[in-house]
Parts: C-alpha cells; structure tokens; sequence
C-alpha cells in the first residue's frame, strides 16, 4: 500500500543535535535506526551488550551495559541525559521452551522497567518503547493467555509502560511492531533471510506448514514510524501499530521469493512442526495515519527484492539451526 501524502520522510531539523539513547542498537532495527537518527543530525549514544567503538566525530557513542543491572541503567542515564530515548533492546525469540522464561523476563521486562524508571527520575522529552505483534492486545480480554515466554515479558513490560505514564506522567508512547523485515536482517534463523539465503545457495528450506497469516512490514517504514513516534506532541501513553494492516501469509512470501531467485528445488513445507498458540493479528492501520499520519511506502514485492539483492551481497554468517518462523 503506497500512500506517499502520509508516507512521505520527515526533512525536517527536529532531531539535529539532541542527545538521542538507542538500546539494542547494534541489533536489525537499531542499526538501521541508528544510522537515520545521524543522516538527520543527532548524537546518538548506542547501548549494546557487546563492546563497539564510538566514531571520531563524535556523533555516535556506544555504552556496553547490562539494562537488568538498576544501577548501571541510572548511571547511563545521569552521563548521557538523553533528549529521547528508543528502547528497542530486546532477547528476542519465538521458542516456546521453559528455559527461555528466565532470559526472557530478564532481558525483555527488567530493562524496560529500569529505563522506565531512569527516564521518569531523570526526564526526558519522550521515551518510545517496542512491543510486538506476539503480546496479547490491551483491547483483548482479560483473561487472554501470552503465547511465549517472550510474549509474556514483553506483555508484561507494556504494562509497566502505561503505569507509568498513568501514575507518574512518564513520556512514553508503545510502538506494537509486526513482522519487521528487510536488508540488514542478520538473523538468518528468521524467514525471509533464511529462505533467501538458501534458496541462492541451491538448497532446500525446510519449514513449517506456512500456513500463518502475517504482517510484514519494510524496515525503512518501520524507522519512519518510530521517529515520529519520537516527535509527535499528545500522544503520551498511546500503542501505536507499526504494521501494514495486511495479513500475507509466510508460504505466500516464499513463493514471492521462489519467484525471484528461481530455484532448481521446492521449499520443504511441513518439515518442522508448527508453533503452538501462534498469533494472528493486523495492525490497526486507522489509529497510526490517525495519530502519526504515518502509513508502509514499501510493497511487500519490492521490500522482498531489495532484502533478496542485499542477502546476495553479505558473506555467509553460520546461524544456529532451528525452527524457522
């Protein structure tokens, strides 16, 4: 869906010279958030769990620390006093599996509370968090169940969010971001890179059924959405889809990509099993042109070409072997 009066890029001196804190900045999003945030002129300081080097300009700063640690997130806070904040940090995984509980509710709700409570003690203009299409929506019932340890925390995590807002004014404001994908995804454990990468190579991807319903949506459009997130007034404590507002289903993108890779084999649907409790949900397009107007530029074809030539250009990385989404 191509609306280029809604869509259009911000051009604007909004973020130019703001102290702009990333976390997860050296992951998919991050990365690609970062490097728009200083296309537009701001200082970012990037949180990473690994060591990074700052750049000589000294427009970009990394900090290694651990956002489970309290302390530490109030020490990042008090060198850095950020204008805003994207809290995109996240143990992100689709498994089901009880080990993942722990790591999960370490990395995907401890941090957002710390942050949360960092940015309410020491201020900030505002504060974007990211949620996911896996987290049961705040308009379902209350007794709706989260699918994976992931979906737990980061449901978890979201309402720590509006808490906060509501008992202490937090500037926060919930990005719900569905099925993010495009060049630069180096997780080649996730669908599209995978399958690309296969596929180029002359093998077989072995999936699931592929039977699910999904919103994708373009990692560009994605950065867009977040940075008016960032910048739009009166919007405090809202949940904001970022999404297309179209389910596509994951063997439907496969066949796009059989399409234009042409290869000498044929996916291996049903393979691996299915996930149990899947979510099926679309973004609720309406609010986000309503309160960002703010809608995807990418159709899913050409989003799925650009990632296909990218994964051609990148050096073979070995991912783990697991169930594909």
């Amino acid at each position: 869906m191509h609306h280029p009066d809604t869509a259009s890029a911000l051009h604007t001196p909004a973020f130019k010279d703001l102290r702009i804190l990333v976390t997860g900045a050296s992951g998919f999003i991050g990365a690609a958030l970062k490097a728009r945030l200083l296309a537009e002129g701001a200082t970012v300081h990037a949180v990473s769990r690994s060591a990074w080097a700052s750049d000589a300009a000294g427009r970009l700063h990394w900090h290694q620390v651990d956002l489970a640690d309290e302390r530490a997130v109030a020490a990042l806070f008090s060198r850095v006093r950020p204008d805003m904040v994207f809290h995109l940090a996240s143990e992100v995984t689709g498994g089901r599996d009880v080990a993942l509980v722990a790591p999960t509710l370490r990395g995907n709700l401890l941090g957002a509370v710390n942050l949360l409570t960092a940015a309410t003690q020491a201020g900030c203009r505002r504060m974007v968090l990211a949620g996911s299409l896996e987290e049961p929506d705040e308009r379902e019932s209350a007794t709706a169940i989260p699918c994976s340890p992931y979906a737990a925390a980061k449901w978890a995590a979201s309402s720590y969010a509006r808490m906060f807002h509501a008992l202490y004014q937090t500037p926060v404001v919930l990005a719900r971001l569905f099925m993010v994908y495009g060049p630069g995804q180096r997780d080649f454990r996730k669908l599209v890179p995978y399958v690309a990468r296969t596929l180029l190579e002359g093998g077989i991807p072995q999936l699931s059924s592929g039977l699910r319903p999904v919103d994708w949506v373009y990692i560009d459009d994605v950065v867009e959405g977040l940075l008016r997130l960032a910048l739009v007034p009166g919007i405090d404590g809202e949940t904001v889809d970022l999404g297309s507002g179209q389910l596509v289903t994951l063997r439907e993108v496969v066949d796009l990509l059989c399409g234009m890779v042409e290869p000498p084999g044929t996916p291996a649907f049903g393979a691996l099993p299915d996930r149990p409790m899947e979510q099926v949900k679309a973004a609720d397009i309406g609010k986000t042109v309503r309160l960002l107007g703010w809608q995807p530029a990418t159709p899913l074809r050409q989003g799925l070409r650009n990632t296909v030539d990218w994964v051609r250009q990148v050096p073979h990385e070995a991912a783990p072997d697991d169930a594909r989404t």
